[in-house]
């Protein structure tokens, strides 16, 4: 069934936004941003697979809804942990719009740097200077982005002359790694280890990780330790100076596996879905039954706006064991909207608030899809469940009073509404659907 473009876009942006109060604790306690990833070490081999599917059931208290910068924030971070970096940068630029401060600056100059935005990157670091953030911080930032450009001599000419701090030794280890000087690496990644910035720490850790798992298996090539490293240039958000490290892999190899894994992530990430679709594909013939891999085609496939396909490759996904399931289900439900199935949607929404760990943006997108589909009985069901599960969620309760609304039953509607702005006197959505009930 087709719906409405004034129905469908709500729903469509309340799915993107879906775990808006999810994300990794320590994102909310350090300035930036990591991927997270799940690893999952397969029986007689050293080699590990990305998944970009980790964490999304961790699950936070919800921001006060009068705190817009904290509630972007964190719709940011969720969409960074997914890699859909337009979409963080736009959730980022809104919070430094609501005063975000230096946090909100320095989560969108990352979101800037992925997405190789160079002239908002560099309005985005005035803004920090005249903010007050650290110099070791911005110099951190401009020398990612010569090493980025290739500039290697430019870069370690800086940071010679720089004064000691993590900033510097974290970008020294990034171009020890990048000239292959892998004994200079570690060094520099323990001085990192040691020092007082707790996401330069976490970063460290990840890219020392691949050189300890490399050790694991000392009959292994150089080209494996080239993919270790890149998987963790991945893990720390430095894709773009895993991929030249990457092609040489597959240029070596080309049937290495994992390499074309990692790559076509790293495509996906960085918005160069074309060339993401032709190593994922690669990946997918030497391997075509890893789930993970069938997740990152469909997402090269949904990129491309090629719905069908996409869902596709979700279901093999989901057929073959992909975990989280909701992840796949969220996915399946967006594409479903994309191409007009409502009722197909509904049934992924469905699925997805049978799961323990529902969270209240799988019940918004079951109710407001029941809603558009004229499907009131069991929009109110739904919304009722959520207050069964989320009884403390003001949003459950705001779910209610708009599916009784749209049934016409007014008093049960105002009951609901009254009783989401007695938890949450602040949530607008009821305010605005309890005067429209005078």
């Amino acid at each position: 069934m087709k719906i409405p473009s004034r129905i469908l876009i709500p729903i469509v942006f309340a799915l993107l936004c879906a775990g808006l109060l999810l994300a990794f604790l320590w994102w909310q306690l350090t300035a930036a941003s990591h991927l997270a990833f799940r690893r999952s070490l397969e029986p007689g081999t050293p080699s590990e697979n990305l998944t970009g599917s980790g964490g999304f059931e961790t699950q936070l208290a919800p921001a006060d809804s009068r705190d817009l910068s904290l509630l972007k924030l964190r719709e940011g971070d969720l969409y960074a942990v997914r890699g859909e970096w337009a979409e963080a940068a736009a959730s980022y630029e809104q919070a430094v719009a609501t005063d975000g401060g230096l946090p909100a600056l320095r989560k969108l100059a990352l979101a800037q740097l992925q997405r190789r935005d160079m002239g908002g990157l560099n309005e985005t670091i005035r803004k920090l200077k005249a903010a007050g953030a650290r110099p070791e911080d911005i110099a951190l930032i401009e020398n990612i982005v010569l090493l980025r450009t290739g500039e290697l001599g430019t870069a370690r000419k800086r940071l010679e002359g720089a004064t000691d701090s993590p900033q510097k030794h974290y970008a020294l280890a990034l171009l020890s790694i990048i000239e292959g000087n892998h004994t200079i690496a570690q060094e520099e990644l323990n001085t990192v280890t040691t020092g007082w910035e707790p996401a330069l720490r976490t970063n460290a850790r990840t890219l020392l990780g691949a050189y300890e798992e490399f050790a694991l298996f000392p009959q292994s090539s150089d080209l494996h330790l080239i993919t270790l490293l890149s998987r963790s240039l991945a893990q720390v958000q430095e894709c773009e100076l895993a991929l030249p490290l990457l092609a040489q892999v597959t240029r070596e190899k080309d049937d290495y596996r994992d390499a074309w894994i990692v790559q076509g992530y790293c495509e996906l990430t960085t918005e160069r879905p074309q060339q993401a679709l032709v190593s994922l594909e690669r990946a997918y013939n030497l391997n075509p039954e890893k789930p993970e891999i069938q997740y990152f085609l469909a997402r090269a496939h949904a990129a491309l706006g090629q719905h069908d396909d996409a869902i596709t490759f979700l279901e093999y996904a989901l057929q073959n064991g992909f975990t989280p399931k909701s992840e796949i289900r969220r996915l399946i439900a967006s594409e479903a909207l994309k191409k007009g199935d409502a009722a197909a949607a509904l049934g992924q929404y469905k699925a997805l608030v049978e799961e323990p760990d529902a969270t209240i943006e799988a019940f918004d997108g079951a109710v407001q899809t029941a809603i558009a589909l004229k499907r009131n009985d069991e929009a109110i069901a739904l919304a009722t469940l959520a207050t069964q599960r989320l009884p403390e969620n003001a949003k459950s309760f705001d779910l209610l009073g708009w599916a009784y609304a749209e049934a016409g039953k007014k008093e049960e509607a105002r009951t609901a509404l009254k009783k989401a702005l007695q938890i949450d006197p602040y949530l607008l959505s009821a305010k605005d659907r309890l005067e429209k009930l005078k």
